[in-house]
């Protein structure tokens, strides 16, 4: 299945404490638990007002909908194409 990469532009994103990100975390995984076997979360990055989530999923739709359905902002998603790092390199 393809990768994900959603940016959600949340105000204050690094300043949200450790129970207010297991909060969120755990809306995120209540709504997937209803959405079936076809989206998978694998992690996300939070910084100053962003937060960068990956996703493994059927398709596009599937990530708006989790976004609509747990009253995420999905300002962008982008499939991911290829990855690469510093191993590319050699």
């Amino acid at each position: 299945m393809p990768q994900y990469v959603i940016e959600r532009e949340i105000p204050g994103a690094g300043k949200l404490s450790a129970e207010e990100l297991r909060a969120i975390s755990q809306k995120s995984c209540a709504v997937l638990g209803t959405m079936g076997p076809h989206i998978q979360w694998l992690h996300s990055y939070v910084t100053g007002d962003k937060v960068y989530c990956l996703y493994i999923a059927a398709n596009e739709q599937l990530i708006r909908e989790h976004a609509e359905q747990g009253g995420f902002p999905a300002n962008s998603v982008a499939e991911v194409l290829d990855i690469i790092g510093a191993n590319t390199a050699r």
